[in-house]
């Protein structure tokens, strides 16, 4: 009977990482996986004074996306953040733009052409993008609802593929 038990129980330890393994959630190519470090601060109004702060969001997954209007594939993605957005509907997350340091005038001219349902936080004076260092343009972030930075996308792509659609609502809870 011991030696039963104690086959079983090793059996069990053996097999655990393989259990634990199948479990990982893949995640798509080209999103870098980070150290879960707090993410910065951020605090900011969108065009119509309306302010989001970070903070606020905690509890869930939260994609923060740096762009600027100049940037080719900011512009080129920002339809497929839109589908995104709408795929994630009612779940635990949430987008926040952030746009870099350009004026009201400079966004307004162009964001309702590609994306009129996005809005966007100003980032007016640059310093929120100067906390969150951001790589180039663009540069999402996605945070988890402890609020620590855990996966980085630099450059763009497609958000509303089944890839990206699938991993981030295999981050939500079930």
């Amino acid at each position: 009977m011991r030696l039963k038990t104690s086959f079983t129980l090793l059996l069990a330890l053996w097999l655990m990482p393989v259990t634990l393994w199948a479990q990982e959630i893949t995640k798509p190519a080209g999103l870098v996986t980070l150290d879960g470090r707090m993410a910065p601060a951020l605090a900011l109004s969108n065009m119509d004074g309306q302010a989001t702060d970070l903070k606020t969001l905690k509890g869930q997954w939260v994609l923060v996306h740096f762009w600027a209007s100049w940037c080719g594939p900011c512009r080129r993605e920002m339809p497929t953040l839109q589908a995104l957005q709408e795929q994630m509907k009612g779940t635990h997350f949430s987008l926040v733009l952030v746009n870099t340091a350009e004026t009201d005038d400079e966004v307004f001219s162009f964001l309702p052409t590609v994306a009129p349902e996005l809005n966007t936080l100003m980032d007016r004076d640059g310093l929120t993008t100067e906390r969150w260092q951001p790589r180039g343009l663009p540069s999402t972030f996605i945070v988890d609802p402890e609020g620590r930075l855990r996966y980085l996308a630099l450059g763009g792509r497609d958000w509303a593929s089944v890839e990206y659609v699938s991993f981030l609502k295999s981050l939500l809870p079930r």
